[in-house]
């Protein structure tokens, strides 16, 4: 009896686990919360190429699930892609990084470092001037003087090959111009260079004093540094100093200096009222006359008056 009730309890364990429920081979994620789905990954092919399948293929960017969407735009062509080559990496952009570049060819050039040529290097090195004076080197700034370098030019020789050095005050600075004392400082410096360059022995120096505004005038402080600068050479072999239609001006100027200048250097100087009496006193063939200083002879009368006073002193000869 009792085996035939083992084996009877047998035979319902075994319909038991004959009739449960196989378990899920996934998981159903529109059913309840205990149920769950099992999601099956698609094939995918980890070549580099667009095949189908690939990493790069369409179909692989595009799931098609709302939920994976980041909202990033993933459609990118490795083919269309501006990477740098050494040439871009080497360029300045000069207007910021912030500012693209639009220029072609034209604009490239017109960026490109103008090369320096022999001319222009020759040019700029005429633009400063070094001088000696007084056995101490100078520098020249030839450029804020070049619209008055014609203040003083050489005027040919007289007797055995002495010098005639004109200078000439029309040409000075006005002194409402820009930098005037600067302009004057560089002037000056020039103006003693030029002088040792073209005096070797005896000279004399021609001032032209006429068609001179009172504006153009060198002050005294001016003149009693050219005076004072001028090597003891120089002051030597001055023969004659020539003040050509003197002034009230600098007559007073001249005479503020006296106490500063030498007796010898005071006796060489002479007073000369017109040009035709400077013409009785040195040869004037390669003397340049500004046309101002002629104009200012006419319009004053000096030359009329110059020729009635040559021949009353003729006449009283007779």
């Amino acid at each position: 009896m009792m085996m035939m009730m083992k084996v009877a309890s047998n035979e319902e364990g075994a319909d038991e686990v004959d009739n449960r429920e196989d378990p899920p081979s996934s998981l159903d994620l529109s059913g309840g919360s205990n149920q769950r789905r099992k999601l099956a990954a698609p094939p995918m092919n980890v070549s580099l190429d667009r095949s189908e399948g690939s990493l790069l293929s369409d179909d692989a960017l595009d799931t098609g699930d709302e939920a994976l969407d980041t909202g990033d735009d993933l459609d990118i062509n490795i083919d269309e892609l501006d990477t740098p080559d050494e040439a871009d990496s080497l360029e300045i952009n000069r207007h910021g990084d912030s500012e693209p570049s639009n220029q072609g060819p034209a604009g490239a050039a017109s960026d490109a470092i103008p090369e320096y040529s022999v001319a222009e290097e020759r040019r700029d090195s005429r633009l400063w001037r070094s001088v000696v004076i007084g056995e101490q080197e100078h520098r020249v700034d030839m450029k804020s003087i070049e619209p008055y370098q014609r203040v003083i030019s050489h005027g040919g020789y007289y007797g055995d090959q002495n010098a005639i050095i004109v200078f000439a005050a029309c040409f000075l600075p006005d002194s409402n111009c820009d930098n005037y004392h600067y302009v004057m400082e560089n002037l000056f410096l020039y103006v003693i260079s030029t002088l040792e360059l073209m005096v070797a022995e005896d000279y004399m120096i021609v001032y032209l004093n006429g068609a001179t505004p009172r504006r153009r005038m060198p002050g005294f402080g001016w003149m009693k540094k050219c005076y004072q600068m001028i090597d003891r050479r120089l002051k030597k072999n001055l023969k004659l100093f020539i003040i050509v239609h003197p002034s009230w001006f600098i007559r007073t100027v001249l005479g503020l200096t006296r106490p500063f200048i030498s007796s010898k250097f005071s006796s060489k100087i002479k007073y000369v009222h017109s040009l035709a009496e400077l013409r009785g006193m040195i040869p004037m063939e390669y003397v340049h006359i500004p046309p101002s200083i002629v104009k200012y002879e006419e319009e004053k009368g000096i030359h009329k008056f110059a020729c009635m006073r040559a021949d009353k002193k003729g006449n009283a000869a007779v």
